[in-house]
């Protein structure tokens, strides 16, 4: 079942749901829209070996280029928290999708807590700007049939990126 705005700030309202900043304003029908963190991570010219740990390079943007198939690591400026009877999947607006901008880590496991990282993507032919602040997505709710009973952050799942501040590359 996916949750309406009114299941959606009931939630919010008991503290089930924790979105920081949440201005009520990007509470929509049936999701809540995010925005964009005003720092990325870059790739360099390297080989990708994901038995190791992501190296990347920390840029602070007031507003950044995105070249036709240039991939980036950001983050949602929002502090997400979801409880252990809830799963989100956070999309790209369509409105991005239109230009060809993908920005979405898909799915948010119950039990999450921290800033999404989302891995940004220009399909497009054309250069696309960034900048913090822009909407970049959009976080909808689904309510489990019973609660979790491993929740992400259970000492057990080794949970990697629990409490994560800023984007953050893979870990091995």
């Amino acid at each position: 079942m996916i949750l309406s705005d009114v299941s959606i700030k009931m939630a919010i309202a008991v503290g089930d749901i924790v979105v920081r900043p949440l201005d009520p304003n990007d509470i929509q029908p049936a999701s809540i829209d995010v925005h964009l963190d005003k720092t990325i991570q870059l790739f360099g010219p390297s080989i990708t070996d994901l038995s190791e740990d992501g190296v990347t390079t920390n840029m602070d943007i007031t507003k950044f280029l995105l070249h036709p198939r240039q991939f980036i690591l950001g983050s949602t400026l929002e502090h997400i928290e979801i409880p252990n009877y809830i799963v989100a999947v956070l999309e790209s607006t369509s409105s991005l999708k239109r230009a060809g901008l993908f920005s979405a880590p898909g799915y948010v496991d119950p039990g999450w807590k921290g800033q999404l990282t989302l891995e940004i993507y220009n399909q497009s032919a054309n250069s696309i700007v960034l900048y913090p602040g822009m909407k970049i997505g959009q976080l909808v709710f689904f309510q489990l049939t019973t609660p979790a009973a491993r929740p992400y952050g259970t000492p057990s799942l080794h949970s990697k990126y629990q409490n994560q501040v800023g984007a953050t590359a893979w870990k091995a």
